[in-house]
């Protein structure tokens, strides 16, 4: 019985592919300029943090913990330049996760 139910029902599926511009989802997400200032002076703070806790990890004789702390301090001010802009669900994490899941192909059943 499930067998010619099986036999019954097509499936298809088709891929779906939406466009997602990194570029411009960056650009279109930092437009206010005390958001851009933000993120400049957060910027270098940011990457010594992930070279000093990256470095530890490597034994390169690095302070982890000032690395975690420089670390938050630019998490810090990108958040704060987002707030200001308003537009703080554009954080780096959910504009990569958008763009990731965008490279995914969608698989969308339609059933006859």
């Amino acid at each position: 019985m499930v067998e010619q139910y099986i036999s019954r029902m097509e499936v298809l599926i088709t891929v779906r592919h939406m466009p997602f511009n990194l570029v411009k989802a960056v650009k279109s997400t930092h437009r206010n300029p005390a958001n851009r200032i933000l993120h400049i002076i957060g910027l270098p703070i940011y990457a010594t943090g992930i070279t000093l806790i990256v470095g530890y990890f490597l034994n390169l004789n690095t302070n982890p913990i000032a690395g975690l702390i420089l670390w938050l301090v630019a998490v810090c001010l990108f958040s704060i330049g987002h707030k200001i802009e308003g537009n703080l669900r554009a954080m780096t994490l959910i504009i990569l996760f958008k763009y990731l899941e965008s490279r995914k192909p969608k698989l969308k059943l339609i059933q006859y």
